[in-house]
């Protein structure tokens, strides 16, 4: 390896973001952020780092293992980098600003940092775009979450962007209504992560026939729907069945331009949620651009809520590379004043810095431009095309 690669060899998971694509990603995640501004989400900015156990309070057990931690040499206290940010806006929910009205309305935007990063997400550094509804419990702020969602990648012009609703609590309801034991549980879990029909009707129980059928049912909106809503279930599961069916019509009637499937005993990456959840993709975008849930803000105690997250990285692999700025020459001895006001005008300068003033005639001046990016060059008083 030589000296110039040791320097540039970062850890794995890690990757420094070059000019354009650093720009394109400040852009495109300050639209998601004016998207929920709009939609009355007030923005919040969380801590880097955190003592430990106010980052984890609350937080799904899977993040504990994510986070990196370190020694606070003030403090000699343990702390954690953050990451996922949800759970740090739980917590300014649940301190500073307990008394404010709810429902309490938060977005933010940073990166998180994890341990370990998975198949299909490698990176282990990415940014978070996210909104959190916090202190009410209705199918209207399930629905508010999903298509603040929608609406905010609508903002940005993602294409074909789908959204998946699911129930990861329905089996532990069903499992607790039929009384199946513990060893069964983790059978059937499997099975239904696996999405193994022949697996599930092996089983033993009177749950295996639900199962199968919430299994089966799971598909497009318009087909799942009619499904679901011919289903019987014990009292408990069928309210939250109910309570998906509503979110789902709710979504279908708003008139966004997304796909809708419904798939109510997907459990994979919602360890944490308590209610309706969603998984939101793109076509031709390697796994998932965001997700989001119910889930208890603070903890098992704390306040309803539902939010979402949604992945720069992802978000950006399905958007088209941004159009080239335009950008204007400044030949050597252009008047600041000049300079200042082509900026005040929109226009993008890039001065000469070196070189005497009687040696670069307009031919060298129109070479070096090109050299620096620039198709522009301001020649007497004028911004003139490069080509011209």
């Amino acid at each position: 390896m030589t000296e110039l690669a040791r320097k540039a060899l970062l850890p794995a998971g890690l990757q420094d973001v070059l000019p354009g694509t650093a720009a394109r990603e400040a852009e495109i995640r300050e639209k998601l952020m004016a998207s929920l501004a709009h939609a009355g989400y007030d923005r919040v900015k969380t801590p880097l780092v955190e003592f430990e156990e106010s980052l984890l309070e609350g937080a799904a057990p899977e993040l504990s293992t994510q986070t990196f931690r370190l020694m606070d040499p003030e403090s000699r206290r343990m702390m954690g980098v953050r990451s996922d940010m949800t759970p740090q806006v739980g917590r300014i929910a649940a301190t500073r600003l307990v008394d404010a009205p709810r429902p309490l309305r938060l977005s933010y935007s940073g990166d998180v940092l994890r341990i370990k990063g998975s198949h299909l997400r490698p990176e282990r550094q990415f940014a978070q775009v996210g909104a959190e509804l916090i202190g009410v419990s209705s199918a209207a702020a399930d629905t508010e979450i999903v298509l603040l969602a929608l609406e905010a990648l609508e903002s940005i012009g993602l294409p074909d962007v789908s959204v998946d609703l699911n129930l990861p609590t329905l089996p532990v309801r069903l499992f607790d209504a039929f009384g199946v034991s513990r060893d069964d549980r983790e059978v059937l879990t499997e099975a239904l992560e696996r999405r193994d029909v022949a697996a599930l009707r092996a089983a033993d129980g009177k749950v295996t026939g639900v199962l199968v059928a919430l299994l089966e049912a799971a598909g497009p909106a318009q087909s799942a729907l009619p499904k679901l809503k011919k289903l019987e279930l014990p009292l408990g599961a069928s309210e939250e069945l109910y309570r998906l069916i509503d979110v789902a019509e709710r979504v279908l009637a708003s008139g966004l331009d997304a796909a809708l499937t419904i798939d109510p005993v997907e459990m994979a990456g919602f360890r944490y949620q308590t209610g309706v959840s969603f998984t939101l993709f793109a076509r031709n975008v390697r796994g998932e651009i965001g997700r989001g849930g119910r889930y208890r803000a603070g903890g098992a105690s704390g306040e309803a809520a539902t939010g979402m997250s949604l992945y720069m990285d992802s978000i950006l692999r399905g958007l088209p590379d941004a159009e080239p700025v335009d950008r204007v020459y400044l030949p050597l001895g252009t008047p600041q004043r000049e300079a200042r006001k082509l900026r005040a005008e929109g226009h993008y300068t890039v001065a000469a810095l070196e070189g005497a003033a009687e040696a670069k005639t307009e031919a060298a001046a129109r070479i070096e431009a090109q050299g620096m990016g620039c198709n522009h060059i301001y020649i007497g008083g004028q911004v003139v095309p490069l080509n011209a």
